[in-house]
């Protein structure tokens, strides 16, 4: 979408920093997007401006009362950007942290029942899960995924729910196949079963993609990872609903009732991810005429949506006279060639050549992918394919089809 736009591009790519060079390599092409997404130059101010203040939140003085308002004005609109009216929402070391935290509340607080997940999942979501069920003495029921599109389906879920489930878990986006999960379909039938069960959702790598609407989930977690929303590393953020919220949590003594936050919390971190919804309200003026916020962020995702399917179309079936990863020999696109649910990233293996020897080829020439191996990442999606490594490559918004038929270039060559 924004290929027709280059004024549009370019105002896009100067919001990032180091969009096109690396510091350590200097000129790249950044294709490890799912790694963790470009960096807004407003979250990098931002950062050092909070990093710098001595004060803390909950005095009372002029600069304590002026922390305590960022932090309120972040969660608001957090509870934007998400739609979610309910709950609330918090921030942790990092996104895993915050996913074993949630789901250890959930497994713990609940009665003798089971606890279910999927074989997709990324292992954040699945560790948490097994360890904690074990834990508690409850039986972990493992939902497998299809090996040929690298999704679990709400009906993969529906043949194994039973009654007594009291945990779901579900993974929005795989980082290793890029394919999105039906979040809302997966949830109705977990509840047509055991509606009281708790129910959370990974989206650590659905979120730089967009479009996230926890109200029409019926969840009650949901989890990202900012780095990978063009914020910055060293903080997650975490939704719980209310009913989640009202088990018992760790807190201290005597403090807030339904409090999850444990310490002094970083401004910055708060702060920060305000930056990232002012960008996509931004963004959302540039390809709308919207005026309320929640509907820019919508127009956003949207364009967002439509953009990087056109670069993943461009990876896969080429452009111009450059042919894509599909016409090459022997390749193993995961997910397969024309999955409908794929966001911003490609994930291949060819037979010819090893993985590790065309991400480090690539990198040579300035093209930034990334080597995914069979182990505790991701064994669970290759292992399964017969694959011992593949080639990640991801996108975001701000990449170019220029950018696309330079890597196509490259591996030309490295297939060759």
């Amino acid at each position: 979408m924004f290929t027709e736009n280059p004024e549009l591009t370019q105002a896009i790519r100067t919001k990032f920093a180091h969009v096109d060079s690396c510091p350590f390599q200097g000129p790249r092409i950044f294709f490890e997007n799912a790694g963790g997404a470009l960096t807004l130059n407003a979250v990098v101010e931002t950062s050092a401006l909070f990093a710098a203040i001595p004060d803390n939140q909950g005095r009372d003085n002029p600069a304590s009362h002026a922390l305590v308002a960022k932090i309120k004005q972040a969660k608001a609109d957090m509870a934007v950007f998400f739609n979610a009216p309910s709950g609330q929402f918090f921030v942790g070391e990092s996104g895993t942290e915050l996913t074993f935290r949630l789901i250890r509340t959930a497994i713990m607080g609940t009665p003798d029942g089971a606890v279910i997940g999927s074989t997709v999942e990324h292992p954040a979501s699945r560790s948490a899960a097994q360890h904690w069920a074990g834990m508690a003495g409850k039986p972990y029921i493992s939902v497998p995924h299809d090996d040929a599109t690298g999704q679990v389906t709400p009906a993969a879920y529906a043949a194994l729910m039973t009654p007594d489930v009291r945990v779901a878990t579900i993974l929005h986006t795989s980082p290793v196949t890029g394919i999105a999960n039906d979040v809302a379909g997966i949830s109705a039938a977990i509840r047509a079963v055991a509606p009281d069960a708790f129910i959370f959702v990974d989206g650590i790598q659905h979120a730089s993609h967009g479009r996230i609407d926890i109200a029409s989930y019926d969840i009650d977690g949901y989890v990202i990872s900012p780095y990978k929303l063009f914020s910055r590393h060293g903080y997650g953020i975490a939704w719980a609903s209310d009913r989640l919220s009202a088990l018992p949590i760790e807190t201290l003594q005597g403090g807030p009732a339904g409090n999850w936050e444990m310490g002094t919390r970083d401004t910055g971190s708060y702060a920060t991810f305000s930056d990232v919804v002012r960008y996509f309200e931004w963004l959302g003026q540039q390809v709308s005429d919207e005026t309320a916020p929640r509907a820019q962020i919508e127009a956003a995702g949207a364009a967002i949506h439509d953009h990087e399917k056109q670069l993943t179309d461009a990876l896969l079936f080429g452009t111009g006279n450059l042919a894509g990863l599909a016409d090459l020999p022997d390749v193993t696109i995961l997910g397969g060639t024309d999955n409908p649910d794929r966001e911003g990233l490609v994930c291949f293996a060819l037979k010819s050549v090893p993985a590790a020897e065309i991400v480090e080829r690539l990198n040579a020439q300035g093209i930034r992918t990334h080597l995914r191996k069979a182990d505790h990442y991701s064994g669970n999606i290759l292992t399964p394919l017969g694959l011992d490594a593949a080639v990640r490559v991801s996108l975001c918004h701000y990449n170019t089809l220029d950018e696309v038929r330079a890597f196509l270039t490259a591996i030309k060559d490295i297939a060759e």
